[in-house]
C-alpha cells in the first residue's frame, strides 16, 4: 500500500472521529429533549433531524454548499470576518460527515435515554440534586452504552460518506480525498487493484465499528 493510500486512510479515520466528537454534545442535547419532553413542534424537529437519512446525500451537500459557500450566509460571514472557507477544504469534509452521521447518533442516544427509568431521576431530585447533576450522575451513566453505540454508528456512517462530501469539499488529493472518494476515483481511471485495496480497508473499519456498536447495544438490552 502506497504512502498516498495510507494518507487517505488516516485522513478519513481522524476526520470521521473528529466529526463524531463535535456532534456529540449537540446530539445528546437533541436526544435528551426528544426523549424527555413534549412540546408543540416536536414532530417537526424529529423530521428535520431525520432528513439526512432519507434525502439524497448530494441534495444535502448542495444545501450545505449554498449555506457555507462564500456567497452563503454562514460561509460569507466566516470568510469576511475570519478569512477562511469551508468549501473545498478539510473543514467541508468535517461538516459533511457530521451532518450525515448526526441522525444516527440522535436516534441511538434517544433510545438510550428513553431506557433510563424516570423514577430514578425523580428520586435524585427529591434528594436535592439539580437537573445538571441528575443528568451527569444518573441519566448519562445509565445511557452510556447506548450513546457509545450511537457514536460508533455515527463514526461508521462518516467513514462511508460520499455524496455530501464531494458536493461540499470536492475530491482534492492530499486535502479532501476520503476513502469513498478515492475508491470512486480509482474506478474512474481504471485502477481497480487500488480501488479494491481501499475497499478492503473501508469494509474492515466499518465492520469493526458496527460490530462493537451491536455488542454494546446487546449488552444494554440484557
Amino acid at each position: 500500500m502506497s504512502a498516498e493510500e495510507w494518507q487517505i486512510i488516516w485522513f478519513t479515520a481522524w476526520v470521521s472521529a473528529l466529526s463524531t466528537i463535535i456532534i456529540l454534545p449537540f446530539g445528546l442535547g437533541v436526544a435528551w429533549l426528544l426523549a424527555r419532553f413534549k412540546w408543540p413542534g416536536k414532530s417537526l424537529l424529529e423530521t428535520i433531524v431525520s432528513l439526512p437519512l432519507v434525502m439524497p446525500p448530494v441534495a444535502t451537500g448542495l444545501i450545505l454548499l449554498k449555506i457555507l459557500g462564500r456567497r452563503g450566509a454562514v460561509g460569507g460571514f466566516f470568510h469576511d470576518h475570519f478569512g477562511f472557507d469551508f468549501v473545498f477544504t478539510w473543514r467541508g469534509v468535517l461538516i459533511a460527515l457530521g451532518v450525515m452521521s448526526f441522525p444516527l447518533l440522535v436516534r441511538s442516544s434517544r433510545l438510550a435515554f428513553e431506557g433510563v427509568d424516570p423514577r430514578l431521576e425523580q428520586i435524585a431530585r427529591t434528594l436535592g440534586a439539580g437537573d445538571w447533576r441528575v443528568f451527569f450522575t444518573i441519566s448519562l451513566p445509565l445511557a452510556s452504552r447506548g450513546i457509545l453505540g450511537g457514536m460508533l454508528l455515527a463514526f461508521a456512517r462518516a467513514l462511508g460518506e460520499f455524496g455530501a462530501t464531494i458536493m461540499l469539499a470536492g475530491n482534492i488529493p492530499g486535502q479532501t480525498s476520503t476513502l469513498s472518494l478515492a475508491i470512486y476515483q480509482s474506478v474512474q481511471i481504471g485502477q481497480d487493484a487500488d480501488a479494491f485495496r481501499l475497499l478492503g480497508v473501508s469494509v474492515a473499519l466499518a465492520f469493526m465499528a458496527v460490530w462493537w456498536s451491536e455488542c454494546l447495544l446487546r449488552r444494554k438490552t440484557r
